[in-house]
């Protein structure tokens, strides 16, 4: 049993992103938790001698969006020191993208554009894995992205779709990063059909209307896989 409250930084990228299942699991285990948002201040956290583990959540922007956004190499370049020193890592859509990015993969706009409750399987070598085979060999999750990646150099591919072949994969111990929102609960999924409107429409034209439906075949489904990996990726810190 851990003896000292676990610290962990979570880095949020766009204004309204919620932990959901993610943030469920870390209050249950009675995580610190210490909210960065470089987005408006440029800071990030410091470096993994001062915290035990490292969430990036999604966003709206690409990771290579440079130009616009001057923290996303240097937060590419964190997780990778994070995972180097064992620590836990876990990077969510765009922090999926931005790991991948730090640790030499290549991110690929506009590839794989994937919205709603989506079936994900997961591969041989994520039914023997700590986090992802708590999810079984197959589950809907919720997804909203349109990037994606290939798979850096000694990493485990973990979970796949026909949407984005890469929708999961580990990097040594307790580095992960996923495309899928796992986080993304049915509250957080109202939520962000809710005050983003206008996006989801373009991501699924009819969202509006379609989503109490939608929510009645998956979410309770993808409610029970999403706590069930937030909750083994925050047992590995």
């Amino acid at each position: 049993m851990r003896e000292e409250t676990m610290r962990v930084a979570i880095v949020e990228n766009i204004d309204g992103t919620s932990l959901g299942s993610v943030g469920q699991a870390l209050n249950e285990a009675e995580a610190e938790c210490t909210l960065f948002r470089p987005r408006h201040d440029g800071r990030l956290p410091a470096g993994p001698d001062a915290f035990d583990a490292l969430v990036v959540l999604g966003g709206e922007q690409s990771a290579v969006d440079d130009a616009d956004h001057r923290y996303l190499e240097p937060l590419s370049r964190l997780m990778r020191s994070y995972g180097e020193s064992d620590r836990a890592v876990l990077g969510i859509c765009l922090g999926a993208q931005l790991l991948a990015r730090g640790y030499g993969g290549t991110n690929l706009i506009g590839a794989a554009p994937e919205f709603g409750w989506l079936n994900v399987q997961t591969t041989v070598a994520g039914l023997s894995d700590p986090v992802l085979s708590s999810a079984g060999a197959a589950f809907p999750i919720f997804q909203w992205h349109r990037d994606t990646f290939t798979l850096p150099q000694g990493a485990v591919h973990l979970a796949e779709n026909r949407g984005a072949t890469h929708q999961a994969f580990r990097l040594g111990r307790a580095v992960y990063g996923t495309q899928f929102h796992f986080e993304a609960n049915r509250t957080v999924v109202a939520d962000w059909t809710r005050d983003f409107p206008e996006a989801a429409e373009v991501m699924w034209p009819g969202w509006s209307a379609d989503h109490a439906a939608e929510e009645a075949i998956h979410g309770a489904k993808a409610d029970a896989a999403g706590l069930a990996l937030a909750r083994a990726w925050v047992s590995l810190i």
